[in-house]
């Protein structure tokens, strides 16, 4: 009996060691390194109505650039007979320019014209100051006077394409812009007078009326070439 219960461990310490170890078991497949993850494109952001950032992918096309290449380039080079396509004038950039005036008794003001232009264009705006002191106006060196942004690209077009279709249209007693802001060269400079006429400002929260001047610069090579620029893009001159 002792010898069968031998030959019983035996067998049950052979089927052990028979059993194939851990160590043999298929290894696992190697995790790609997070630097061969295809990398997602950066956004750009926008702000909408109500003062609301918005992002949208690069391949985003905004509508006032998409009139210029199918409506505005074609009958701009109707108009001027130009050779080459690339001849045809086109916005390079806008600037929008805040001054203020009142900043040297109520420094606060430029506060709150930062986050109104911001809101407007969607771009943080720079913040100017005083190049010299003037005695007669209570001018200091280095005074905050001013705010200032350049837009280019896809927030230039959005802010050209809302300015055109949604402020001027809202501004009182509206009887077309004055064409005698050319500078001689093709680039075009115009005031607005308040800067509520934005849908983007909140008319309750503002402390004190506005104004501003706002630029295109322009690849025109004279004037009556960046006004019939403009005019295709929308823009409503007095006649």
């Amino acid at each position: 009996m002792a010898k069968k219960e031998d030959d019983k461990k035996a067998a049950k310490g052979g089927a052990k060691g028979d059993a194939k170890p851990k160590g043999d078991s298929k290894p696992k497949a190697e995790a790609k390194p997070k630097g061969d993850a295809k990398k997602k494109p950066a956004k750009t952001s926008i702000t909408t109505s109500g003062g609301q950032v918005e992002e949208f992918a690069p391949g985003y096309i905004p509508r006032m650039r998409i009139r210029y290449q199918k409506q505005a380039a074609p009958a701009l080079m109707k108009q001027f007979a130009y050779d080459n396509p690339m001849m045809v004038p086109r916005l390079q950039k806008v600037v929008v320019n805040m001054g203020l005036g009142a900043a040297v008794g109520n420094p606060k003001i430029i506060d709150s014209a930062v986050e109104e232009v911001r809101a407007i264009t969607g771009q943080q705006p720079v913040v100017r100051k005083a190049r010299k002191s003037i005695a007669s106006f209570k001018l200091r060196e280095n005074l905050a006077i001013g705010v200032s942004v350049t837009l280019r690209k896809a927030r230039m077009w959005e802010f050209v394409d809302r300015l055109v279709s949604l402020a001027l249209p809202r501004v009182r007693d509206f009887k077309g812009v004055s064409p005698r802001g050319f500078d001689g060269r093709g680039n075009f400079t115009m005031g607005l007078k308040e800067q509520i006429v934005f849908p983007e400002i909140d008319y309750d929260k503002i402390d004190v009326a506005k104004g501003m001047n706002i630029s295109f610069v322009t690849t025109a090579r004279t004037d009556e070439e960046g006004r019939a620029l403009l005019k295709e893009l929308g823009m409503p001159f007095r006649t």
